[in-house]
């Protein structure tokens, strides 16, 4: 029988994937706008993959088998991140149902002074990003009402909008809860909570820079003395609808102590949701009652836990801004995410397979000389796929399988990878006006993306303050020292 000889994939074969990708993402944008993640982009991965697969099977002569192999072998890299995503969902629902996240917001917009509402703005943004671990859900909601307020006391509207998302998203880059902070880590082949560990070194500084602008900014824009209504009304309707208690606090409290004595993330995030489940019954039986048609027992209290773990909280409390804060949550709420997770693994799985994503790596790795260039060439790498796939997810899947090769042969931990994903590819999203982040917060605030961009500290500051602990090789961890600390 005759063998067909396998050829090796040039560095323009490689690149009709990527092309026809970005065409797509970029088309799927300008016609489904928002939309575009809710089905549109994981059509467009799974078309490309294919084209993909079909490329290396009948030009490049690979056995379909070996192809499709690898892809299965790539979404099973994904399934952990699937699995987390899926119980964080659960928690999402159980802690704004148990009146954990209402508490933790009521709290955080209680920090907020008129004189120093820039400063202020961004940390409560930080708070509410945290528990909810979304970036969009804190920017659509509790952003809008900032803005308003904002307005109300004659500050930019780009000014007021760069605080509100670099506290956005400094507290989705930091949650366990958020799918980037899941993705990045499965992407790079790390866990979550050293991931998230890692991550101060660069987030955490960035953050107190920007925080710090933010406060310089106010005294040269103090604005005038204007009315909080919109925040008192807010707390008001918080403290109307949910049970509000510091004692809500002992739950992220102890998933945090949790996460201290290195419990894996799976088993602390279900222990968190159950937590969440026991402190509803304990302290928001009247609201259970209220969601059960008046009368709560037990056959009805647990038809609504399990209905909140899988199909989210909703909440009608006469306040639309409420009402859209805090109705989501719940594992159907996560499958658009794990959906498109696992369009972008076959995708990534068919480069790989195919040799195209190697032939790619090669072409940047050439210019690559140690540690620090190539987390430089990582941030570069995310950027470039912000600019170019109009999409965060993209930035963080597509570098995270290019590279992570590169940084296991070079004796780095993975967590160097995953932080390096985060701090370009999640945060430089929303600076991009065709990129859906950018598209995204420009829309709901109702401000030009190149009006905020300038005043996004955080989001600027992040991938800097990456490139340059990297350059001075500081923070970078070897598997070795890893391995030690671990041992210890």
């Amino acid at each position: 029988m005759n063998q067909r000889k396998q050829k090796t994939p040039s560095f323009g074969i490689s690149l009709i994937p990527i092309i026809s990708l970005v065409f797509l993402l970029v088309l799927n944008v300008l016609l489904f706008k928002d939309d575009a993640t809710g089905g549109p982009n994981q059509l467009a991965l799974l078309l490309v993959g294919m084209m993909t697969m079909a490329i290396g099977s009948l030009y490049l002569k690979i056995p379909y088998k070996k192809i499709e192999g690898q892809v299965v072998e790539s979404i099973s890299l994904a399934l952990q991140a699937s699995l987390i995503l899926l119980i964080v969902g659960a928690l999402i629902g159980t802690w704004i149902l148990s009146g954990v996240v209402p508490t933790m917001i009521y709290y955080g917009l209680k920090v907020i002074n008129p004189a120093f509402f820039l400063p202020f703005a961004c940390i409560a943004c930080c708070i509410v990003s945290l528990a909810t671990g979304s970036s969009w859900s804190t920017t659509g909601t509790i952003g809008i009402a900032l803005i308003g307020i904002g307005n109300a006391l004659g500050l930019p509207e780009g000014m007021v909008a760069g605080a509100i998302i670099s506290g956005a998203y400094f507290g989705d880059k930091m949650s366990p809860l958020s799918d980037t902070t899941n993705l990045a880590p499965a992407m790079a082949g790390t866990d979550l909570f050293s991931h998230i560990k890692h991550m101060t070194y660069t987030s955490g500084p960035a953050i107190i820079m920007a925080i710090l602008g933010f406060f310089i900014l106010g005294f040269f824009y103090k604005g005038s003395v204007g009315s909080q209504e919109s925040i008192e009304t807010t707390l008001a309707v918080m403290d109307k609808s949910f049970n509000i208690s510091l004692w809500l606090f002992l739950v992220p409290l102890s998933v945090i102590g949790m996460v201290a004595k290195k419990v894996p993330a799976l088993p602390a995030l279900v222990l968190g949701t159950l937590m969440g489940v026991i402190f509803a019954l304990l302290f928001q039986q009247d609201l259970l009652a209220s969601m059960s048609g008046g009368t709560l027992t037990l056959e009805s209290a647990y038809k609504k836990i399990i209905e909140v773990c899988y199909g989210g909280f909703s909440i009608e409390s006469g306040d639309k801004l409420i009402d859209k804060l805090l109705s989501r949550g719940g594992m159907s709420g996560m499958l658009s995410t794990v959906w498109l997770i696992l369009m972008a693994m076959v995708f990534g799985g068919a480069m790989e397979g195919t040799g195209m994503l190697a032939q790619l790596a090669s072409t940047v790795l050439k210019l690559v000389r140690g540690a620090g260039s190539l987390v430089g060439a990582t941030l570069a790498s995310c950027l470039l796929l912000n600019l170019t796939a109009s999409d965060q997810y993209l930035a963080i899947v597509v570098p995270g399988r290019m590279f992570r090769n590169a940084y296991d042969e070079m004796g780095l931990d993975p967590k160097n990878l995953s932080r390096a994903l985060e701090d370009a590819g999640t945060v430089t999203s929303v600076l991009i006006p065709w990129n859906t982040g950018g598209a995204y917060n420009s829309g709901v605030l109702g401000v030009s993306t190149l009006s905020y961009a300038p005043y996004c500290f955080f989001n600027i500051l992040s991938p800097l303050v990456s490139l340059f602990l990297a350059s001075m090789n500081w923070t970078i961890v070897r598997k070795t020292e890893s391995l030690n600390q671990t041992e210890a």
